[in-house]
């Protein structure tokens, strides 16, 4: 006998005694215990992708709602710029009409008031011009009284 024949020999006494006490059961038991554990991570994985996904989707909605929102909010803000702007200048208008009357106004009193200045300078000019000339020319009582008299109406006229 050759040692070939002893090593064949233990091996296949080792099998058996691994097959007795039921060695194989337990390794595929174990084997089963782990491929039912990789089978159930890999549920959970796929779960948790599918989560994952649906949380993504969730944000992206959220996201573009969000960047509307501000695209609104934006637009509006343009708006009520615009609306502004042309309210102001409406008002700037009003108020530049409004000095602009004002303006008129008070040159329009001024021209009204030189006016009569001069009006009024003219016929005291006027009215003692006359004196004069008419002193020269009348003398006496009834002259004078005449004179005192037709100035007075001269002032009145020429007011």
């Amino acid at each position: 006998m050759e040692a070939e024949f002893f090593v064949l020999l233990g091996f296949l006494v080792f099998v058996f005694v691994l097959y007795h006490f039921g060695v194989h059961k337990t390794v595929l038991n174990g084997l089963d215990a782990r491929g039912k554990a990789i089978a159930d991570e890999l549920a959970q994985a796929a779960k948790l992708r599918h989560e994952a996904q649906a949380l993504l989707a969730s944000f992206e909605r959220k996201r573009a709602e969000a960047e509307a929102q501000a695209t609104a909010i934006v637009a509006e803000a343009r708006v009520q710029a615009e609306q502004l702007a042309k309210d102001a200048a409406a008002r700037m208008e009003e108020f530049v009409a409004r000095r602009t009357k004002q303006a008129e106004a008070k040159i329009a009193f001024a021209e009204a008031q030189a006016t009569a200045d001069v009006r009024a300078a003219a016929a005291d000019h006027a009215a003692r011009a006359a004196e004069i000339l008419l002193r020269g020319e009348t003398a006496g009582t009834g002259g004078a009284a005449l004179v005192a008299k037709e100035i007075g109406a001269l002032k009145a006229r020429l007011n």
